[in-house]
């Protein structure tokens, strides 16, 4: 999985010479929260609401509403944005950018191949991701495993065993814990009852098994 294909492609992207006021209405219009800034096809900053709140004067001001709308109505882009941005290459692995984006402390990664702007990946679009991955919107039935001694090939042999009976695996998600692993199957199948019985049967231990609603 790369970060090409979870980033939003869409971009609405602020130019370093646009006003602040603009800025802000842009923001609202597309209810987003921060913009790239971008010049010839080129990330020159980053402008968030966050940057934005700091460059307004503070109320304790003695300046008049007539001078702070001034000052405001002159203040571009330019003047607040973030210059030094963390970026990532769409080709990067969707690990790398969470971890990056960890690291750094920062919700927003612009995503940059051969010095253009080509997307840009939040923390939401990674929590559309993690739902992606683990089937959440695809129903079936959700079955989970306890393995308390993991070993070569299981994966393998319960596949095996569910495709002997007809059912097909939409996802598999695996949780390496100290004591013992637990395996998360997403099944193509409302016989919930059925695919649990066939996994006890063969000695595996089913702690959970959900019909899950598909979801839009």
């Amino acid at each position: 999985m790369s970060v090409s294909d979870f980033m939003t492609k869409n971009l609405v992207v602020a130019q370093p010479e646009m006003k602040i006021f603009d800025a802000v209405d842009l923001m609202k219009k597309n209810n987003i929260h921060r913009l790239p800034v971008v010049k010839n096809q080129q990330l020159v900053g980053l402008i968030t609401e966050g940057t934005i709140q700091a460059a307004m004067p503070s109320k304790a001001t003695s300046l008049s509403v007539y001078e702070v709308n001034y000052l405001l109505n002159k203040t571009t882009v330019a003047d607040v944005m973030v210059k030094t941005v963390e970026t990532i290459k769409p080709e990067a692995s969707l690990e790398d950018g969470i971890f990056q984006m960890r690291q750094k402390n920062i919700g927003v990664l612009p995503v940059v191949s051969k010095n253009e702007l080509v997307g840009i990946i939040t923390n939401n679009d990674i929590f559309d991701a993690f739902l992606k991955i683990t089937g959440y919107h695809d129903g079936g039935t959700r079955i989970q495993l306890r393995i308390p001694e993991d070993h070569k090939g299981i994966l393998a042999d319960i596949a095996k065993l569910l495709a002997m009976n007809d059912f097909s695996i939409l996802t598999v998600v695996v949780n390496h814990k100290e004591l013992e692993t637990i395996i998360e199957l997403q099944i193509e199948s409302h016989e919930t009852q059925r695919i649990e019985a066939i996994l006890k049967e063969a000695g595996y231990d089913v702690f959970e098994a959900v019909l899950m609603s598909k979801r839009i």
